[in-house]
């Protein structure tokens, strides 16, 4: 499996569900943009019933590590979700398949993430960037670090126990790391 990227600039996030929406499916879009503002594994993503949703936090067990994960929605994962729900009322999954649907006599199952990966390659492979289904969780936790400078933060949201790992997971560079040592002048 392929190295995927956290990605760095608004333009690109907002084209990449653009893309998402008219290449694949708006279903699609919407597990990015829900993604990226949950940043949750893949695994988990995909698993979230609307029976998690209570008013506005998502309580998930995570498959993981099996911690429990309490996250506020803010307010265009509420907004994202609402539509979805608004959508599909009779849906049990959040990102639930159509495919199941057309079985008679079997029960509700979410998109595979198989095929959200395939979605996102194609997407990558247009934009010629390494997207994956880790790419929504390394954008918001690139995103936290650059606007708060707090890897402990970012670290407590990916819900990660090395600050290693949490550096690699979100791009940051030794470069990065050496530049805000030469720019920061006290």
């Amino acid at each position: 499996m392929a190295e995927v990227q956290a990605i760095k600039d608004d333009d690109t996030i907002r084209l990449i569900g653009h893309l998402l929406s008219i290449r694949c499916n708006p279903q699609m879009a919407d597990v990015w943009h829900i993604g990226l503002n949950l940043a949750l594994r893949i695994s988990d993503l995909l698993s979230i019933r609307f029976e998690d949703i209570h008013d506005d936090r998502l309580i998930i067990r995570e498959s993981k590590t099996g911690k429990l994960a309490n996250i506020p929605l803010n307010t265009k994962a509420r907004e994202h979700i609402a539509k979805v729900r608004e959508r599909h009322p009779n849906h049990v999954y959040l990102f639930q398949s159509y495919r199941c649907q057309q079985l008679k006599h079997r029960p509700p199952q979410p998109i595979s993430r198989r095929a959200v990966s395939l979605a996102f390659q194609q997407v990558g492979q247009e934009l010629n960037i390494a997207l994956g289904t880790h790419s929504m969780r390394k954008t918001r936790g690139y995103f936290l670090y650059q606007s708060t400078k707090d890897l402990g933060r970012v670290m407590k949201m990916l819900r990660h126990s090395s600050e290693g790992v949490t550096l690699r997971y979100i791009g940051i560079t030794q470069d990065e790391v050496d530049k805000d040592f030469v720019s920061l002048e006290l």
